[in-house]
């Protein structure tokens, strides 16, 4: 069953990726006390997602800070390194990045892909949210294939 607006996040483990290395957070309490603009890359540095997703957020981080958004978290089926390098390259310190590396979190959401046509296993589906104090008030969940409203642009708008 997919998340709706309305339903709390499921409470999963997720990592995040820090300077100072991986550090394990609780996804009650990570999302807790604050709006957070939430998206998902099926994998990162694959091409739209390093070419339009990741840049669109780092672009308007500010503009969507300036709408209320505490945090602007990143997410994929990846480990928290991959994650961490990925920001590193394309990203900024205004994003955060929150590895799903066994796709607990994208199972106990219901939006996980099956991406073994490209030799990339069990993914998570391109999408974005506007979490506030760990609940769904928006969520953006693209087709397959497509770019558009899971980008900070749409969700720019959403606000």
């Amino acid at each position: 069953m997919t998340i709706s607006v309305g339903d709390k996040l499921p409470d999963v483990a997720l990592v995040k990726a820090t300077a100072d290395g991986p550090q394990q957070v609780q996804a009650s309490e990570y999302f807790a006390g604050k709006k957070v603009a939430l998206f998902s890359v099926p994998g990162a540095f694959t091409p739209t997602c390093s070419a339009k997703h990741l840049p669109g957020f780092v672009e308007k981080a500010d503009d969507l800070k300036s709408k209320g958004v505490d945090e602007i978290v990143g997410t994929a089926v990846n480990d928290a390194f991959v994650m961490g390098a990925w920001n590193s390259a394309a990203g900024s310190e205004e994003i955060t990045m929150l590895a799903d590396g066994n796709a607990d979190f994208v199972e106990a959401v219901g939006l996980t892909m099956d991406g073994t046509g490209f030799g990339m296993g069990k993914r998570g589906q391109r999408f974005s949210m506007i979490v506030n104090d760990g609940v769904v008030e928006q969520l953006n969940v693209e087709e397959p294939g497509d770019f558009r409203v899971s980008s900070a642009e749409h969700m720019l708008g959403q606000l």
